[in-house]
């Protein structure tokens, strides 16, 4: 799972309630009675398409012996120190205890992130204890029925700033391979690159379009860093693709281009670059991957300032979403140019694992907002209150605002040309999702 989540309070607000229904399973015991819970439990918890490990601890006692409470309570604070953040749970009927004071007090002094949560705040009856808990000073409650479901959509936006990506994580993920796909239209010279690029004969090649009926995968070392290199069968328009086997192998093609994490589209410098190059440079944004342009048969090319200046052109005229994708000219037959691919698709993988500090983000926003406000919604302007970057690979961001209407994509596309621009981030997408809090107070007029 990408972060870990604790789950922590007094006995009997609901922990083992709200970690069932996160799991999706009765996994833990659940009754009245306080204290069930004793022994830390792990489970693989979801909100919709959040994935995370999930610990249901026992409940926080002030007890520091070596009694069973006080074992309780260092399994609590072994669970604290395995987390990524901590979800401490009040029980919003009984409103905020001098227990739950304590233990908010003892948050406030670790170094990790707490989000506060009042459970059982089904009805009317838990308004009050939801308002209590402001004054723990652990940021905006959120309001929650962990045995009705309630407010997982809330959580889900709470959680969600501590999403991060499985393959940055740990000693061995630099040794990860890069996953690396070369395609393009038929006969454009992928499999002829890929041999140059290893040194040997490995992929079938020939004048013939078609030669690659389905993805090879290659593992290859580049001085040193490890690259899974797959070869793919050539994409045709989709009316010319009628046999039922280069039907799979385009299906095939598309799924390589799901799974790779940068993409390299070979095209032809004898042919001019046309719709189906566009429409694969495409489908690769919309995938999330990084993008480089090889121009093959370079040394065909006689006016070759002209032939590039046409290139660049079109891709910022029919991509202008993903501005500065690389373009390297080379020969695939005989070498020629070739040397720069690597290198530049290896930078291009460094921009598409960028993370931006929220700090650095929000100092960004209030410029960005101050140059040019958001538009009206409903005679009153939208209020756009933070930003902060939920993952990379590539870079995405959740934009926190208000609830009243939303954002046009004008907008948006300020916004993610004004990120491009001012954290030097060419090529790779950008995508931001703007998200809403719910006002507790919207129904209660």
């Amino acid at each position: 799972m990408s972060f870990t989540v604790a789950i922590i309070g007094r006995p009997n607000v609901g922990k083992s309630t709200l970690f069932n229904r996160l799991v999706g399973k009765r996994l833990a015991l659940v009754d009245d009675t306080p204290g069930v819970t004793r022994d830390r439990r792990e489970g693989d918890g979801r909100i919709s398409s959040l994935k995370f490990k999930v610990i249901d601890t026992a409940g926080l006692e002030e007890s520091f012996d070596d009694s069973l409470e006080g074992r309780m309570r260092r399994q609590t604070e072994i669970a604290l120190e395995d987390a990524d953040v901590a979800l401490m749970l009040i029980d919003a009927r009984s409103g905020v205890t001098p227990l739950d004071k304590h233990f908010a007090n003892w948050l406030r002094k670790i170094k990790i992130p707490v989000i506060l949560a009042a459970n059982k705040c089904e009805g009317k009856s838990g308004l009050p204890g939801l308002m209590e808990s402001y004054a723990l000073g652990l940021g905006d409650p959120i309001s929650l029925s962990a045995e009705h479901g309630e407010g997982l959509s809330e959580l889900f936006d709470a959680l969600l700033p501590f999403e991060k990506d499985e393959d940055d994580e740990g000693e061995n993920g630099p040794e990860k391979p890069l996953q690396l796909a070369i395609v393009g239209r038929p006969n454009a010279g992928k499999s002829t690159l890929v041999n140059t690029l290893i040194g040997a004969e490995r992929m079938l090649t020939g004048p013939e379009a078609g030669v690659t009926r389905d993805s090879i995968a290659i593992e290859w070392d580049f001085n040193g860093r490890p690259i899974k290199l797959v070869d793919t069968a050539g994409l045709r328009r989709k009316s010319r693709v009628q046999k039922k086997l280069e039907k799979l192998s385009v299906a095939d093609s598309m799924r390589v281009i799901q799974m790779a994490e940068v993409v390299v589209l070979m095209i032809d410098a004898t042919e001019s670059f046309d719709k189906q190059d566009l429409t694969i440079a495409s489908h690769v944004i919309e995938e999330g991957r990084a993008l480089v342009i090889a121009v093959n048969k370079w040394d065909a090319v006689t006016d070759r300032a002209a032939a590039l200046k046409a290139i660049h052109g079109r891709l910022l005229i029919s991509l202008p979403q993903v501005r500065g994708v690389p373009v390297i000219t080379l020969s695939a037959i005989s070498g020629r140019g070739v040397e720069k691919l690597l290198p530049k698709v290896i930078e291009i993988y460094d921009l598409w694992n960028t993370r931006v500090p929220t700090s650095r983000l929000n100092r960004w926003l209030e410029i960005m907002l101050e140059q040019h406000p958001p538009p009206m919604a409903k005679g009153r302007r939208l209020k756009v209150r933070y930003i902060t970057q939920v993952k990379a690979r590539p870079p995405t961001f959740s934009l926190f605002m208000s609830a009243r209407g939303e954002l046009p994509d004008s907008y948006l596309r300020y916004l993610v040309n004004g990120l491009r621009e001012d954290f030097k981030l060419p090529a790779v997408p950008i995508r931001i999702f703007p998200r809403t809090g719910k006002n507790p107070y919207a129904d209660k007029k």
